[in-house]
C-alpha cells in the first residue's frame, strides 16, 4: 500500500470520528473542523460527500488522474535523446546549463533531473556522507589565493596538469591554464596573472608540492629557512606562502578539480579540440568566464583586499634566479650554455663580477649585475635586443 493510499485513510477514519461527534452533538461544526485542520466551509462539504456517497465521497477526486501540466511524451523523450546523442555522461547540472543555453529549454533543473533519471539515461546519485564543518573563507577578495594542480586526460589520450589560482573569499577562478608538467615556471604564470589582473594580494595557500616548499623529510614540516625559487619570488613581492598539511585542508581546491574533471574534457570533446594550445584558448574564452558566472559566490564583506602592483619588473620578480661569476672572457656559464656580456659603458669588462641570472617561463634568459640587466638571450643563449631594465 503506498504513502497516499495510507493517508486517505487515516483522513477517513479521523473524519468519521470528528463527524460522529457532531452528529451526537458533543462537538459544534467549529469544533469538529478545528480537530480536522480544515476550515468550517470544508468539513460542511465533507459532510454532505460523505452522507451522499459514504466514505468514496470523502475521496482525493485527483487521484489517479494526469496532471494538466503534464509535459508532452514527445518532449520527454527529444530531451533523453538530446542527452543520449551529444552528452553522455555529463552530470545533470553541467547538461542543465547547455540544454537552456544551447537547447532554448524552458523546464527548471528539478523537471529535467527527474525526467533523466525516470528515463534511465542518469542514475540517481548516492545520499552525501556524514556533514564536517567547513573552514570558513576569507571575507575578502585578494586576503587568501589557492594555488594547486590537477593530472588528468583533459583531452582524449592527452594527459596533462591543470593548475588553477582561486580566490578563497568568492571562489573565483582567475588564472587557468594547462601544462605539460606542474612546476615553478607553472605556478609563476598563474601568479603572475593575478598581479597583471587584479593586484598584489595577501596569502598563498598551496601544497608541500617541492616547487614550492623545501621539506628535508617526508611528511614533515616544511623548512621555511630554505625557500624555493618560487618562496623566494612571492618574498620579494610580500606575499605570505601557506603550506596546507592534508588532502582536507585543500578541500575547496580538490572539488573545483573534481566539478573541471566532469566538465572540461566533454566541453573541449564537444568542441573538438585536441591541442593543449586550442583548450587553453577555449578556457580563456569560454570555460572559465562561464564557470565563474556559476560558481563563483558573493564575498562577506564588501571591498578588496587587492593593492596595485607598482613598477614594470614583476616577470623578472617571477623568474628562476641563479647567483654566477663572470669568467675570464666576459661569459656566464648556465645549463650548458655560455651567455656572453658585451661592454657597455658603465665599466670596463664584467670578469670576476657577481651577477645574477634570470630563467623566465617563456624560455629566455637574461643576466643583471645588481638591479641592472646587462642582457637578455634566447633559450639558445643568443642575445635578444631589448632595453634595459631594473630588476627588484
Amino acid at each position: 500500500m503506498n504513502r497516499t493510499r495510507v493517508l486517505v485513510e487515516v483522513r477517513q477514519m479521523r473524519f468519521a470520528e470528528a463527524y460522529e461527534g457532531w452528529r451526537m452533538g458533543r462537538l459544534t461544526q467549529e469544533e469538529a473542523a478545528e480537530l480536522l485542520a480544515v476550515s468550517d466551509r470544508t468539513f460542511r462539504r465533507f459532510s454532505r460527500r460523505f452522507e451522499e456517497e459514504g466514505e468514496d465521497g470523502l475521496l482525493d477526486r485527483r487521484m489517479g488522474r494526469e496532471s494538466a501540466k503534464l509535459a508532452p511524451v514527445d518532449e520527454v523523450m527529444e530531451l533523453a535523446e538530446i542527452y543520449r546523442s551529444r552528452y553522455r555522461g555529463w552530470t545533470v547540472k553541467h547538461f542543465f546549463d547547455f540544454y537552456q543555453a544551447k537547447h532554448a529549454g524552458q523546464r527548471s533543473y528539478t523537471w529535467v533531473k527527474n525526467r533523466l533519471q525516470q528515463q534511465g539515461v542518469v542514475i540517481r546519485a548516492k545520499r552525501r556522507g556524514a556533514h564536517r564543518r567547513k573552514r570558513e573563507r576569507r571575507p575578502l577578495p585578494g586576503m587568501m589565493l589557492h594555488q594547486d594542480g590537477s593530472r588528468h586526460e583533459w583531452m582524449a589520450g592527452l594527459a596533462c596538469d591543470l593548475i588553477i589560482t582561486m580566490d578563497d573569499a568568492t571562489s573565483e577562478i582567475y588564472s587557468a591554464l594547462l601544462v605539460e608538467e606542474e612546476g615553478t615556471m607553472s605556478s609563476f604564470l598563474g601568479v603572475q596573472a593575478v598581479i597583471e589582473q587584479k593586484g598584489l594580494f595577501s596569502s598563498l595557500y598551496t601544497d608541500r608540492g617541492s616547487h614550492y616548499w623545501f621539506t628535508p623529510k617526508a611528511g614533515a614540516k616544511v623548512d621555511r629557512a630554505q625557500p624555493t625559487q618560487f618562496h623566494r619570488a612571492l618574498k620579494q613581492l610580500g606575499i605570505e606562502l601557506i603550506a596546507a598539511y592534508s588532502p582536507q585542508a585543500r578541500g575547496r581546491s580538490e572539488r573545483t578539480f573534481k566539478t573541471w574533471q566532469d566538465r572540461l574534457p566533454r566541453e573541449l570533446a564537444l568542441a573538438r579540440i585536441t591541442t593543449m594550445a586550442a583548450a587553453n584558448k577555449y578556457i580563456q574564452r569560454r570555460f572559465l568566464p562561464a564557470f565563474n558566472r556559476l560558481f563563483r559566490v558573493p564575498a562577506r564583506e564588501s571591498g578588496s583586499g587587492f593593492v596595485p602592483f607598482i613598477g614594470n619588473n614583476l616577470a623578472d620578480v617571477l623568474s628562476m634566479q641563479e647567483e654566477r661569476v663572470v669568467w675570464n672572457d666576459n661569459c656566464v656559464r648556465y645549463r650548458n650554455l655560455s651567455l656572453q656580456i658585451s661592454a657597455d659603458e658603465h665599466r670596463c669588462h664584467y670578469v670576476k663580477a657577481n651577477v645574477r641570472v634570470h630563467e623566465y617561463p617563456d624560455t629566455t634568459l637574461a643576466v643583471f649585475h645588481g638591479p641592472r640587466c646587462l642582457a637578455r638571450y634566447s633559450a639558445q643563449g643568443k642575445p635578444l635586443k631589448a632595453r634595459l631594465r631594473r630588476a627588484a
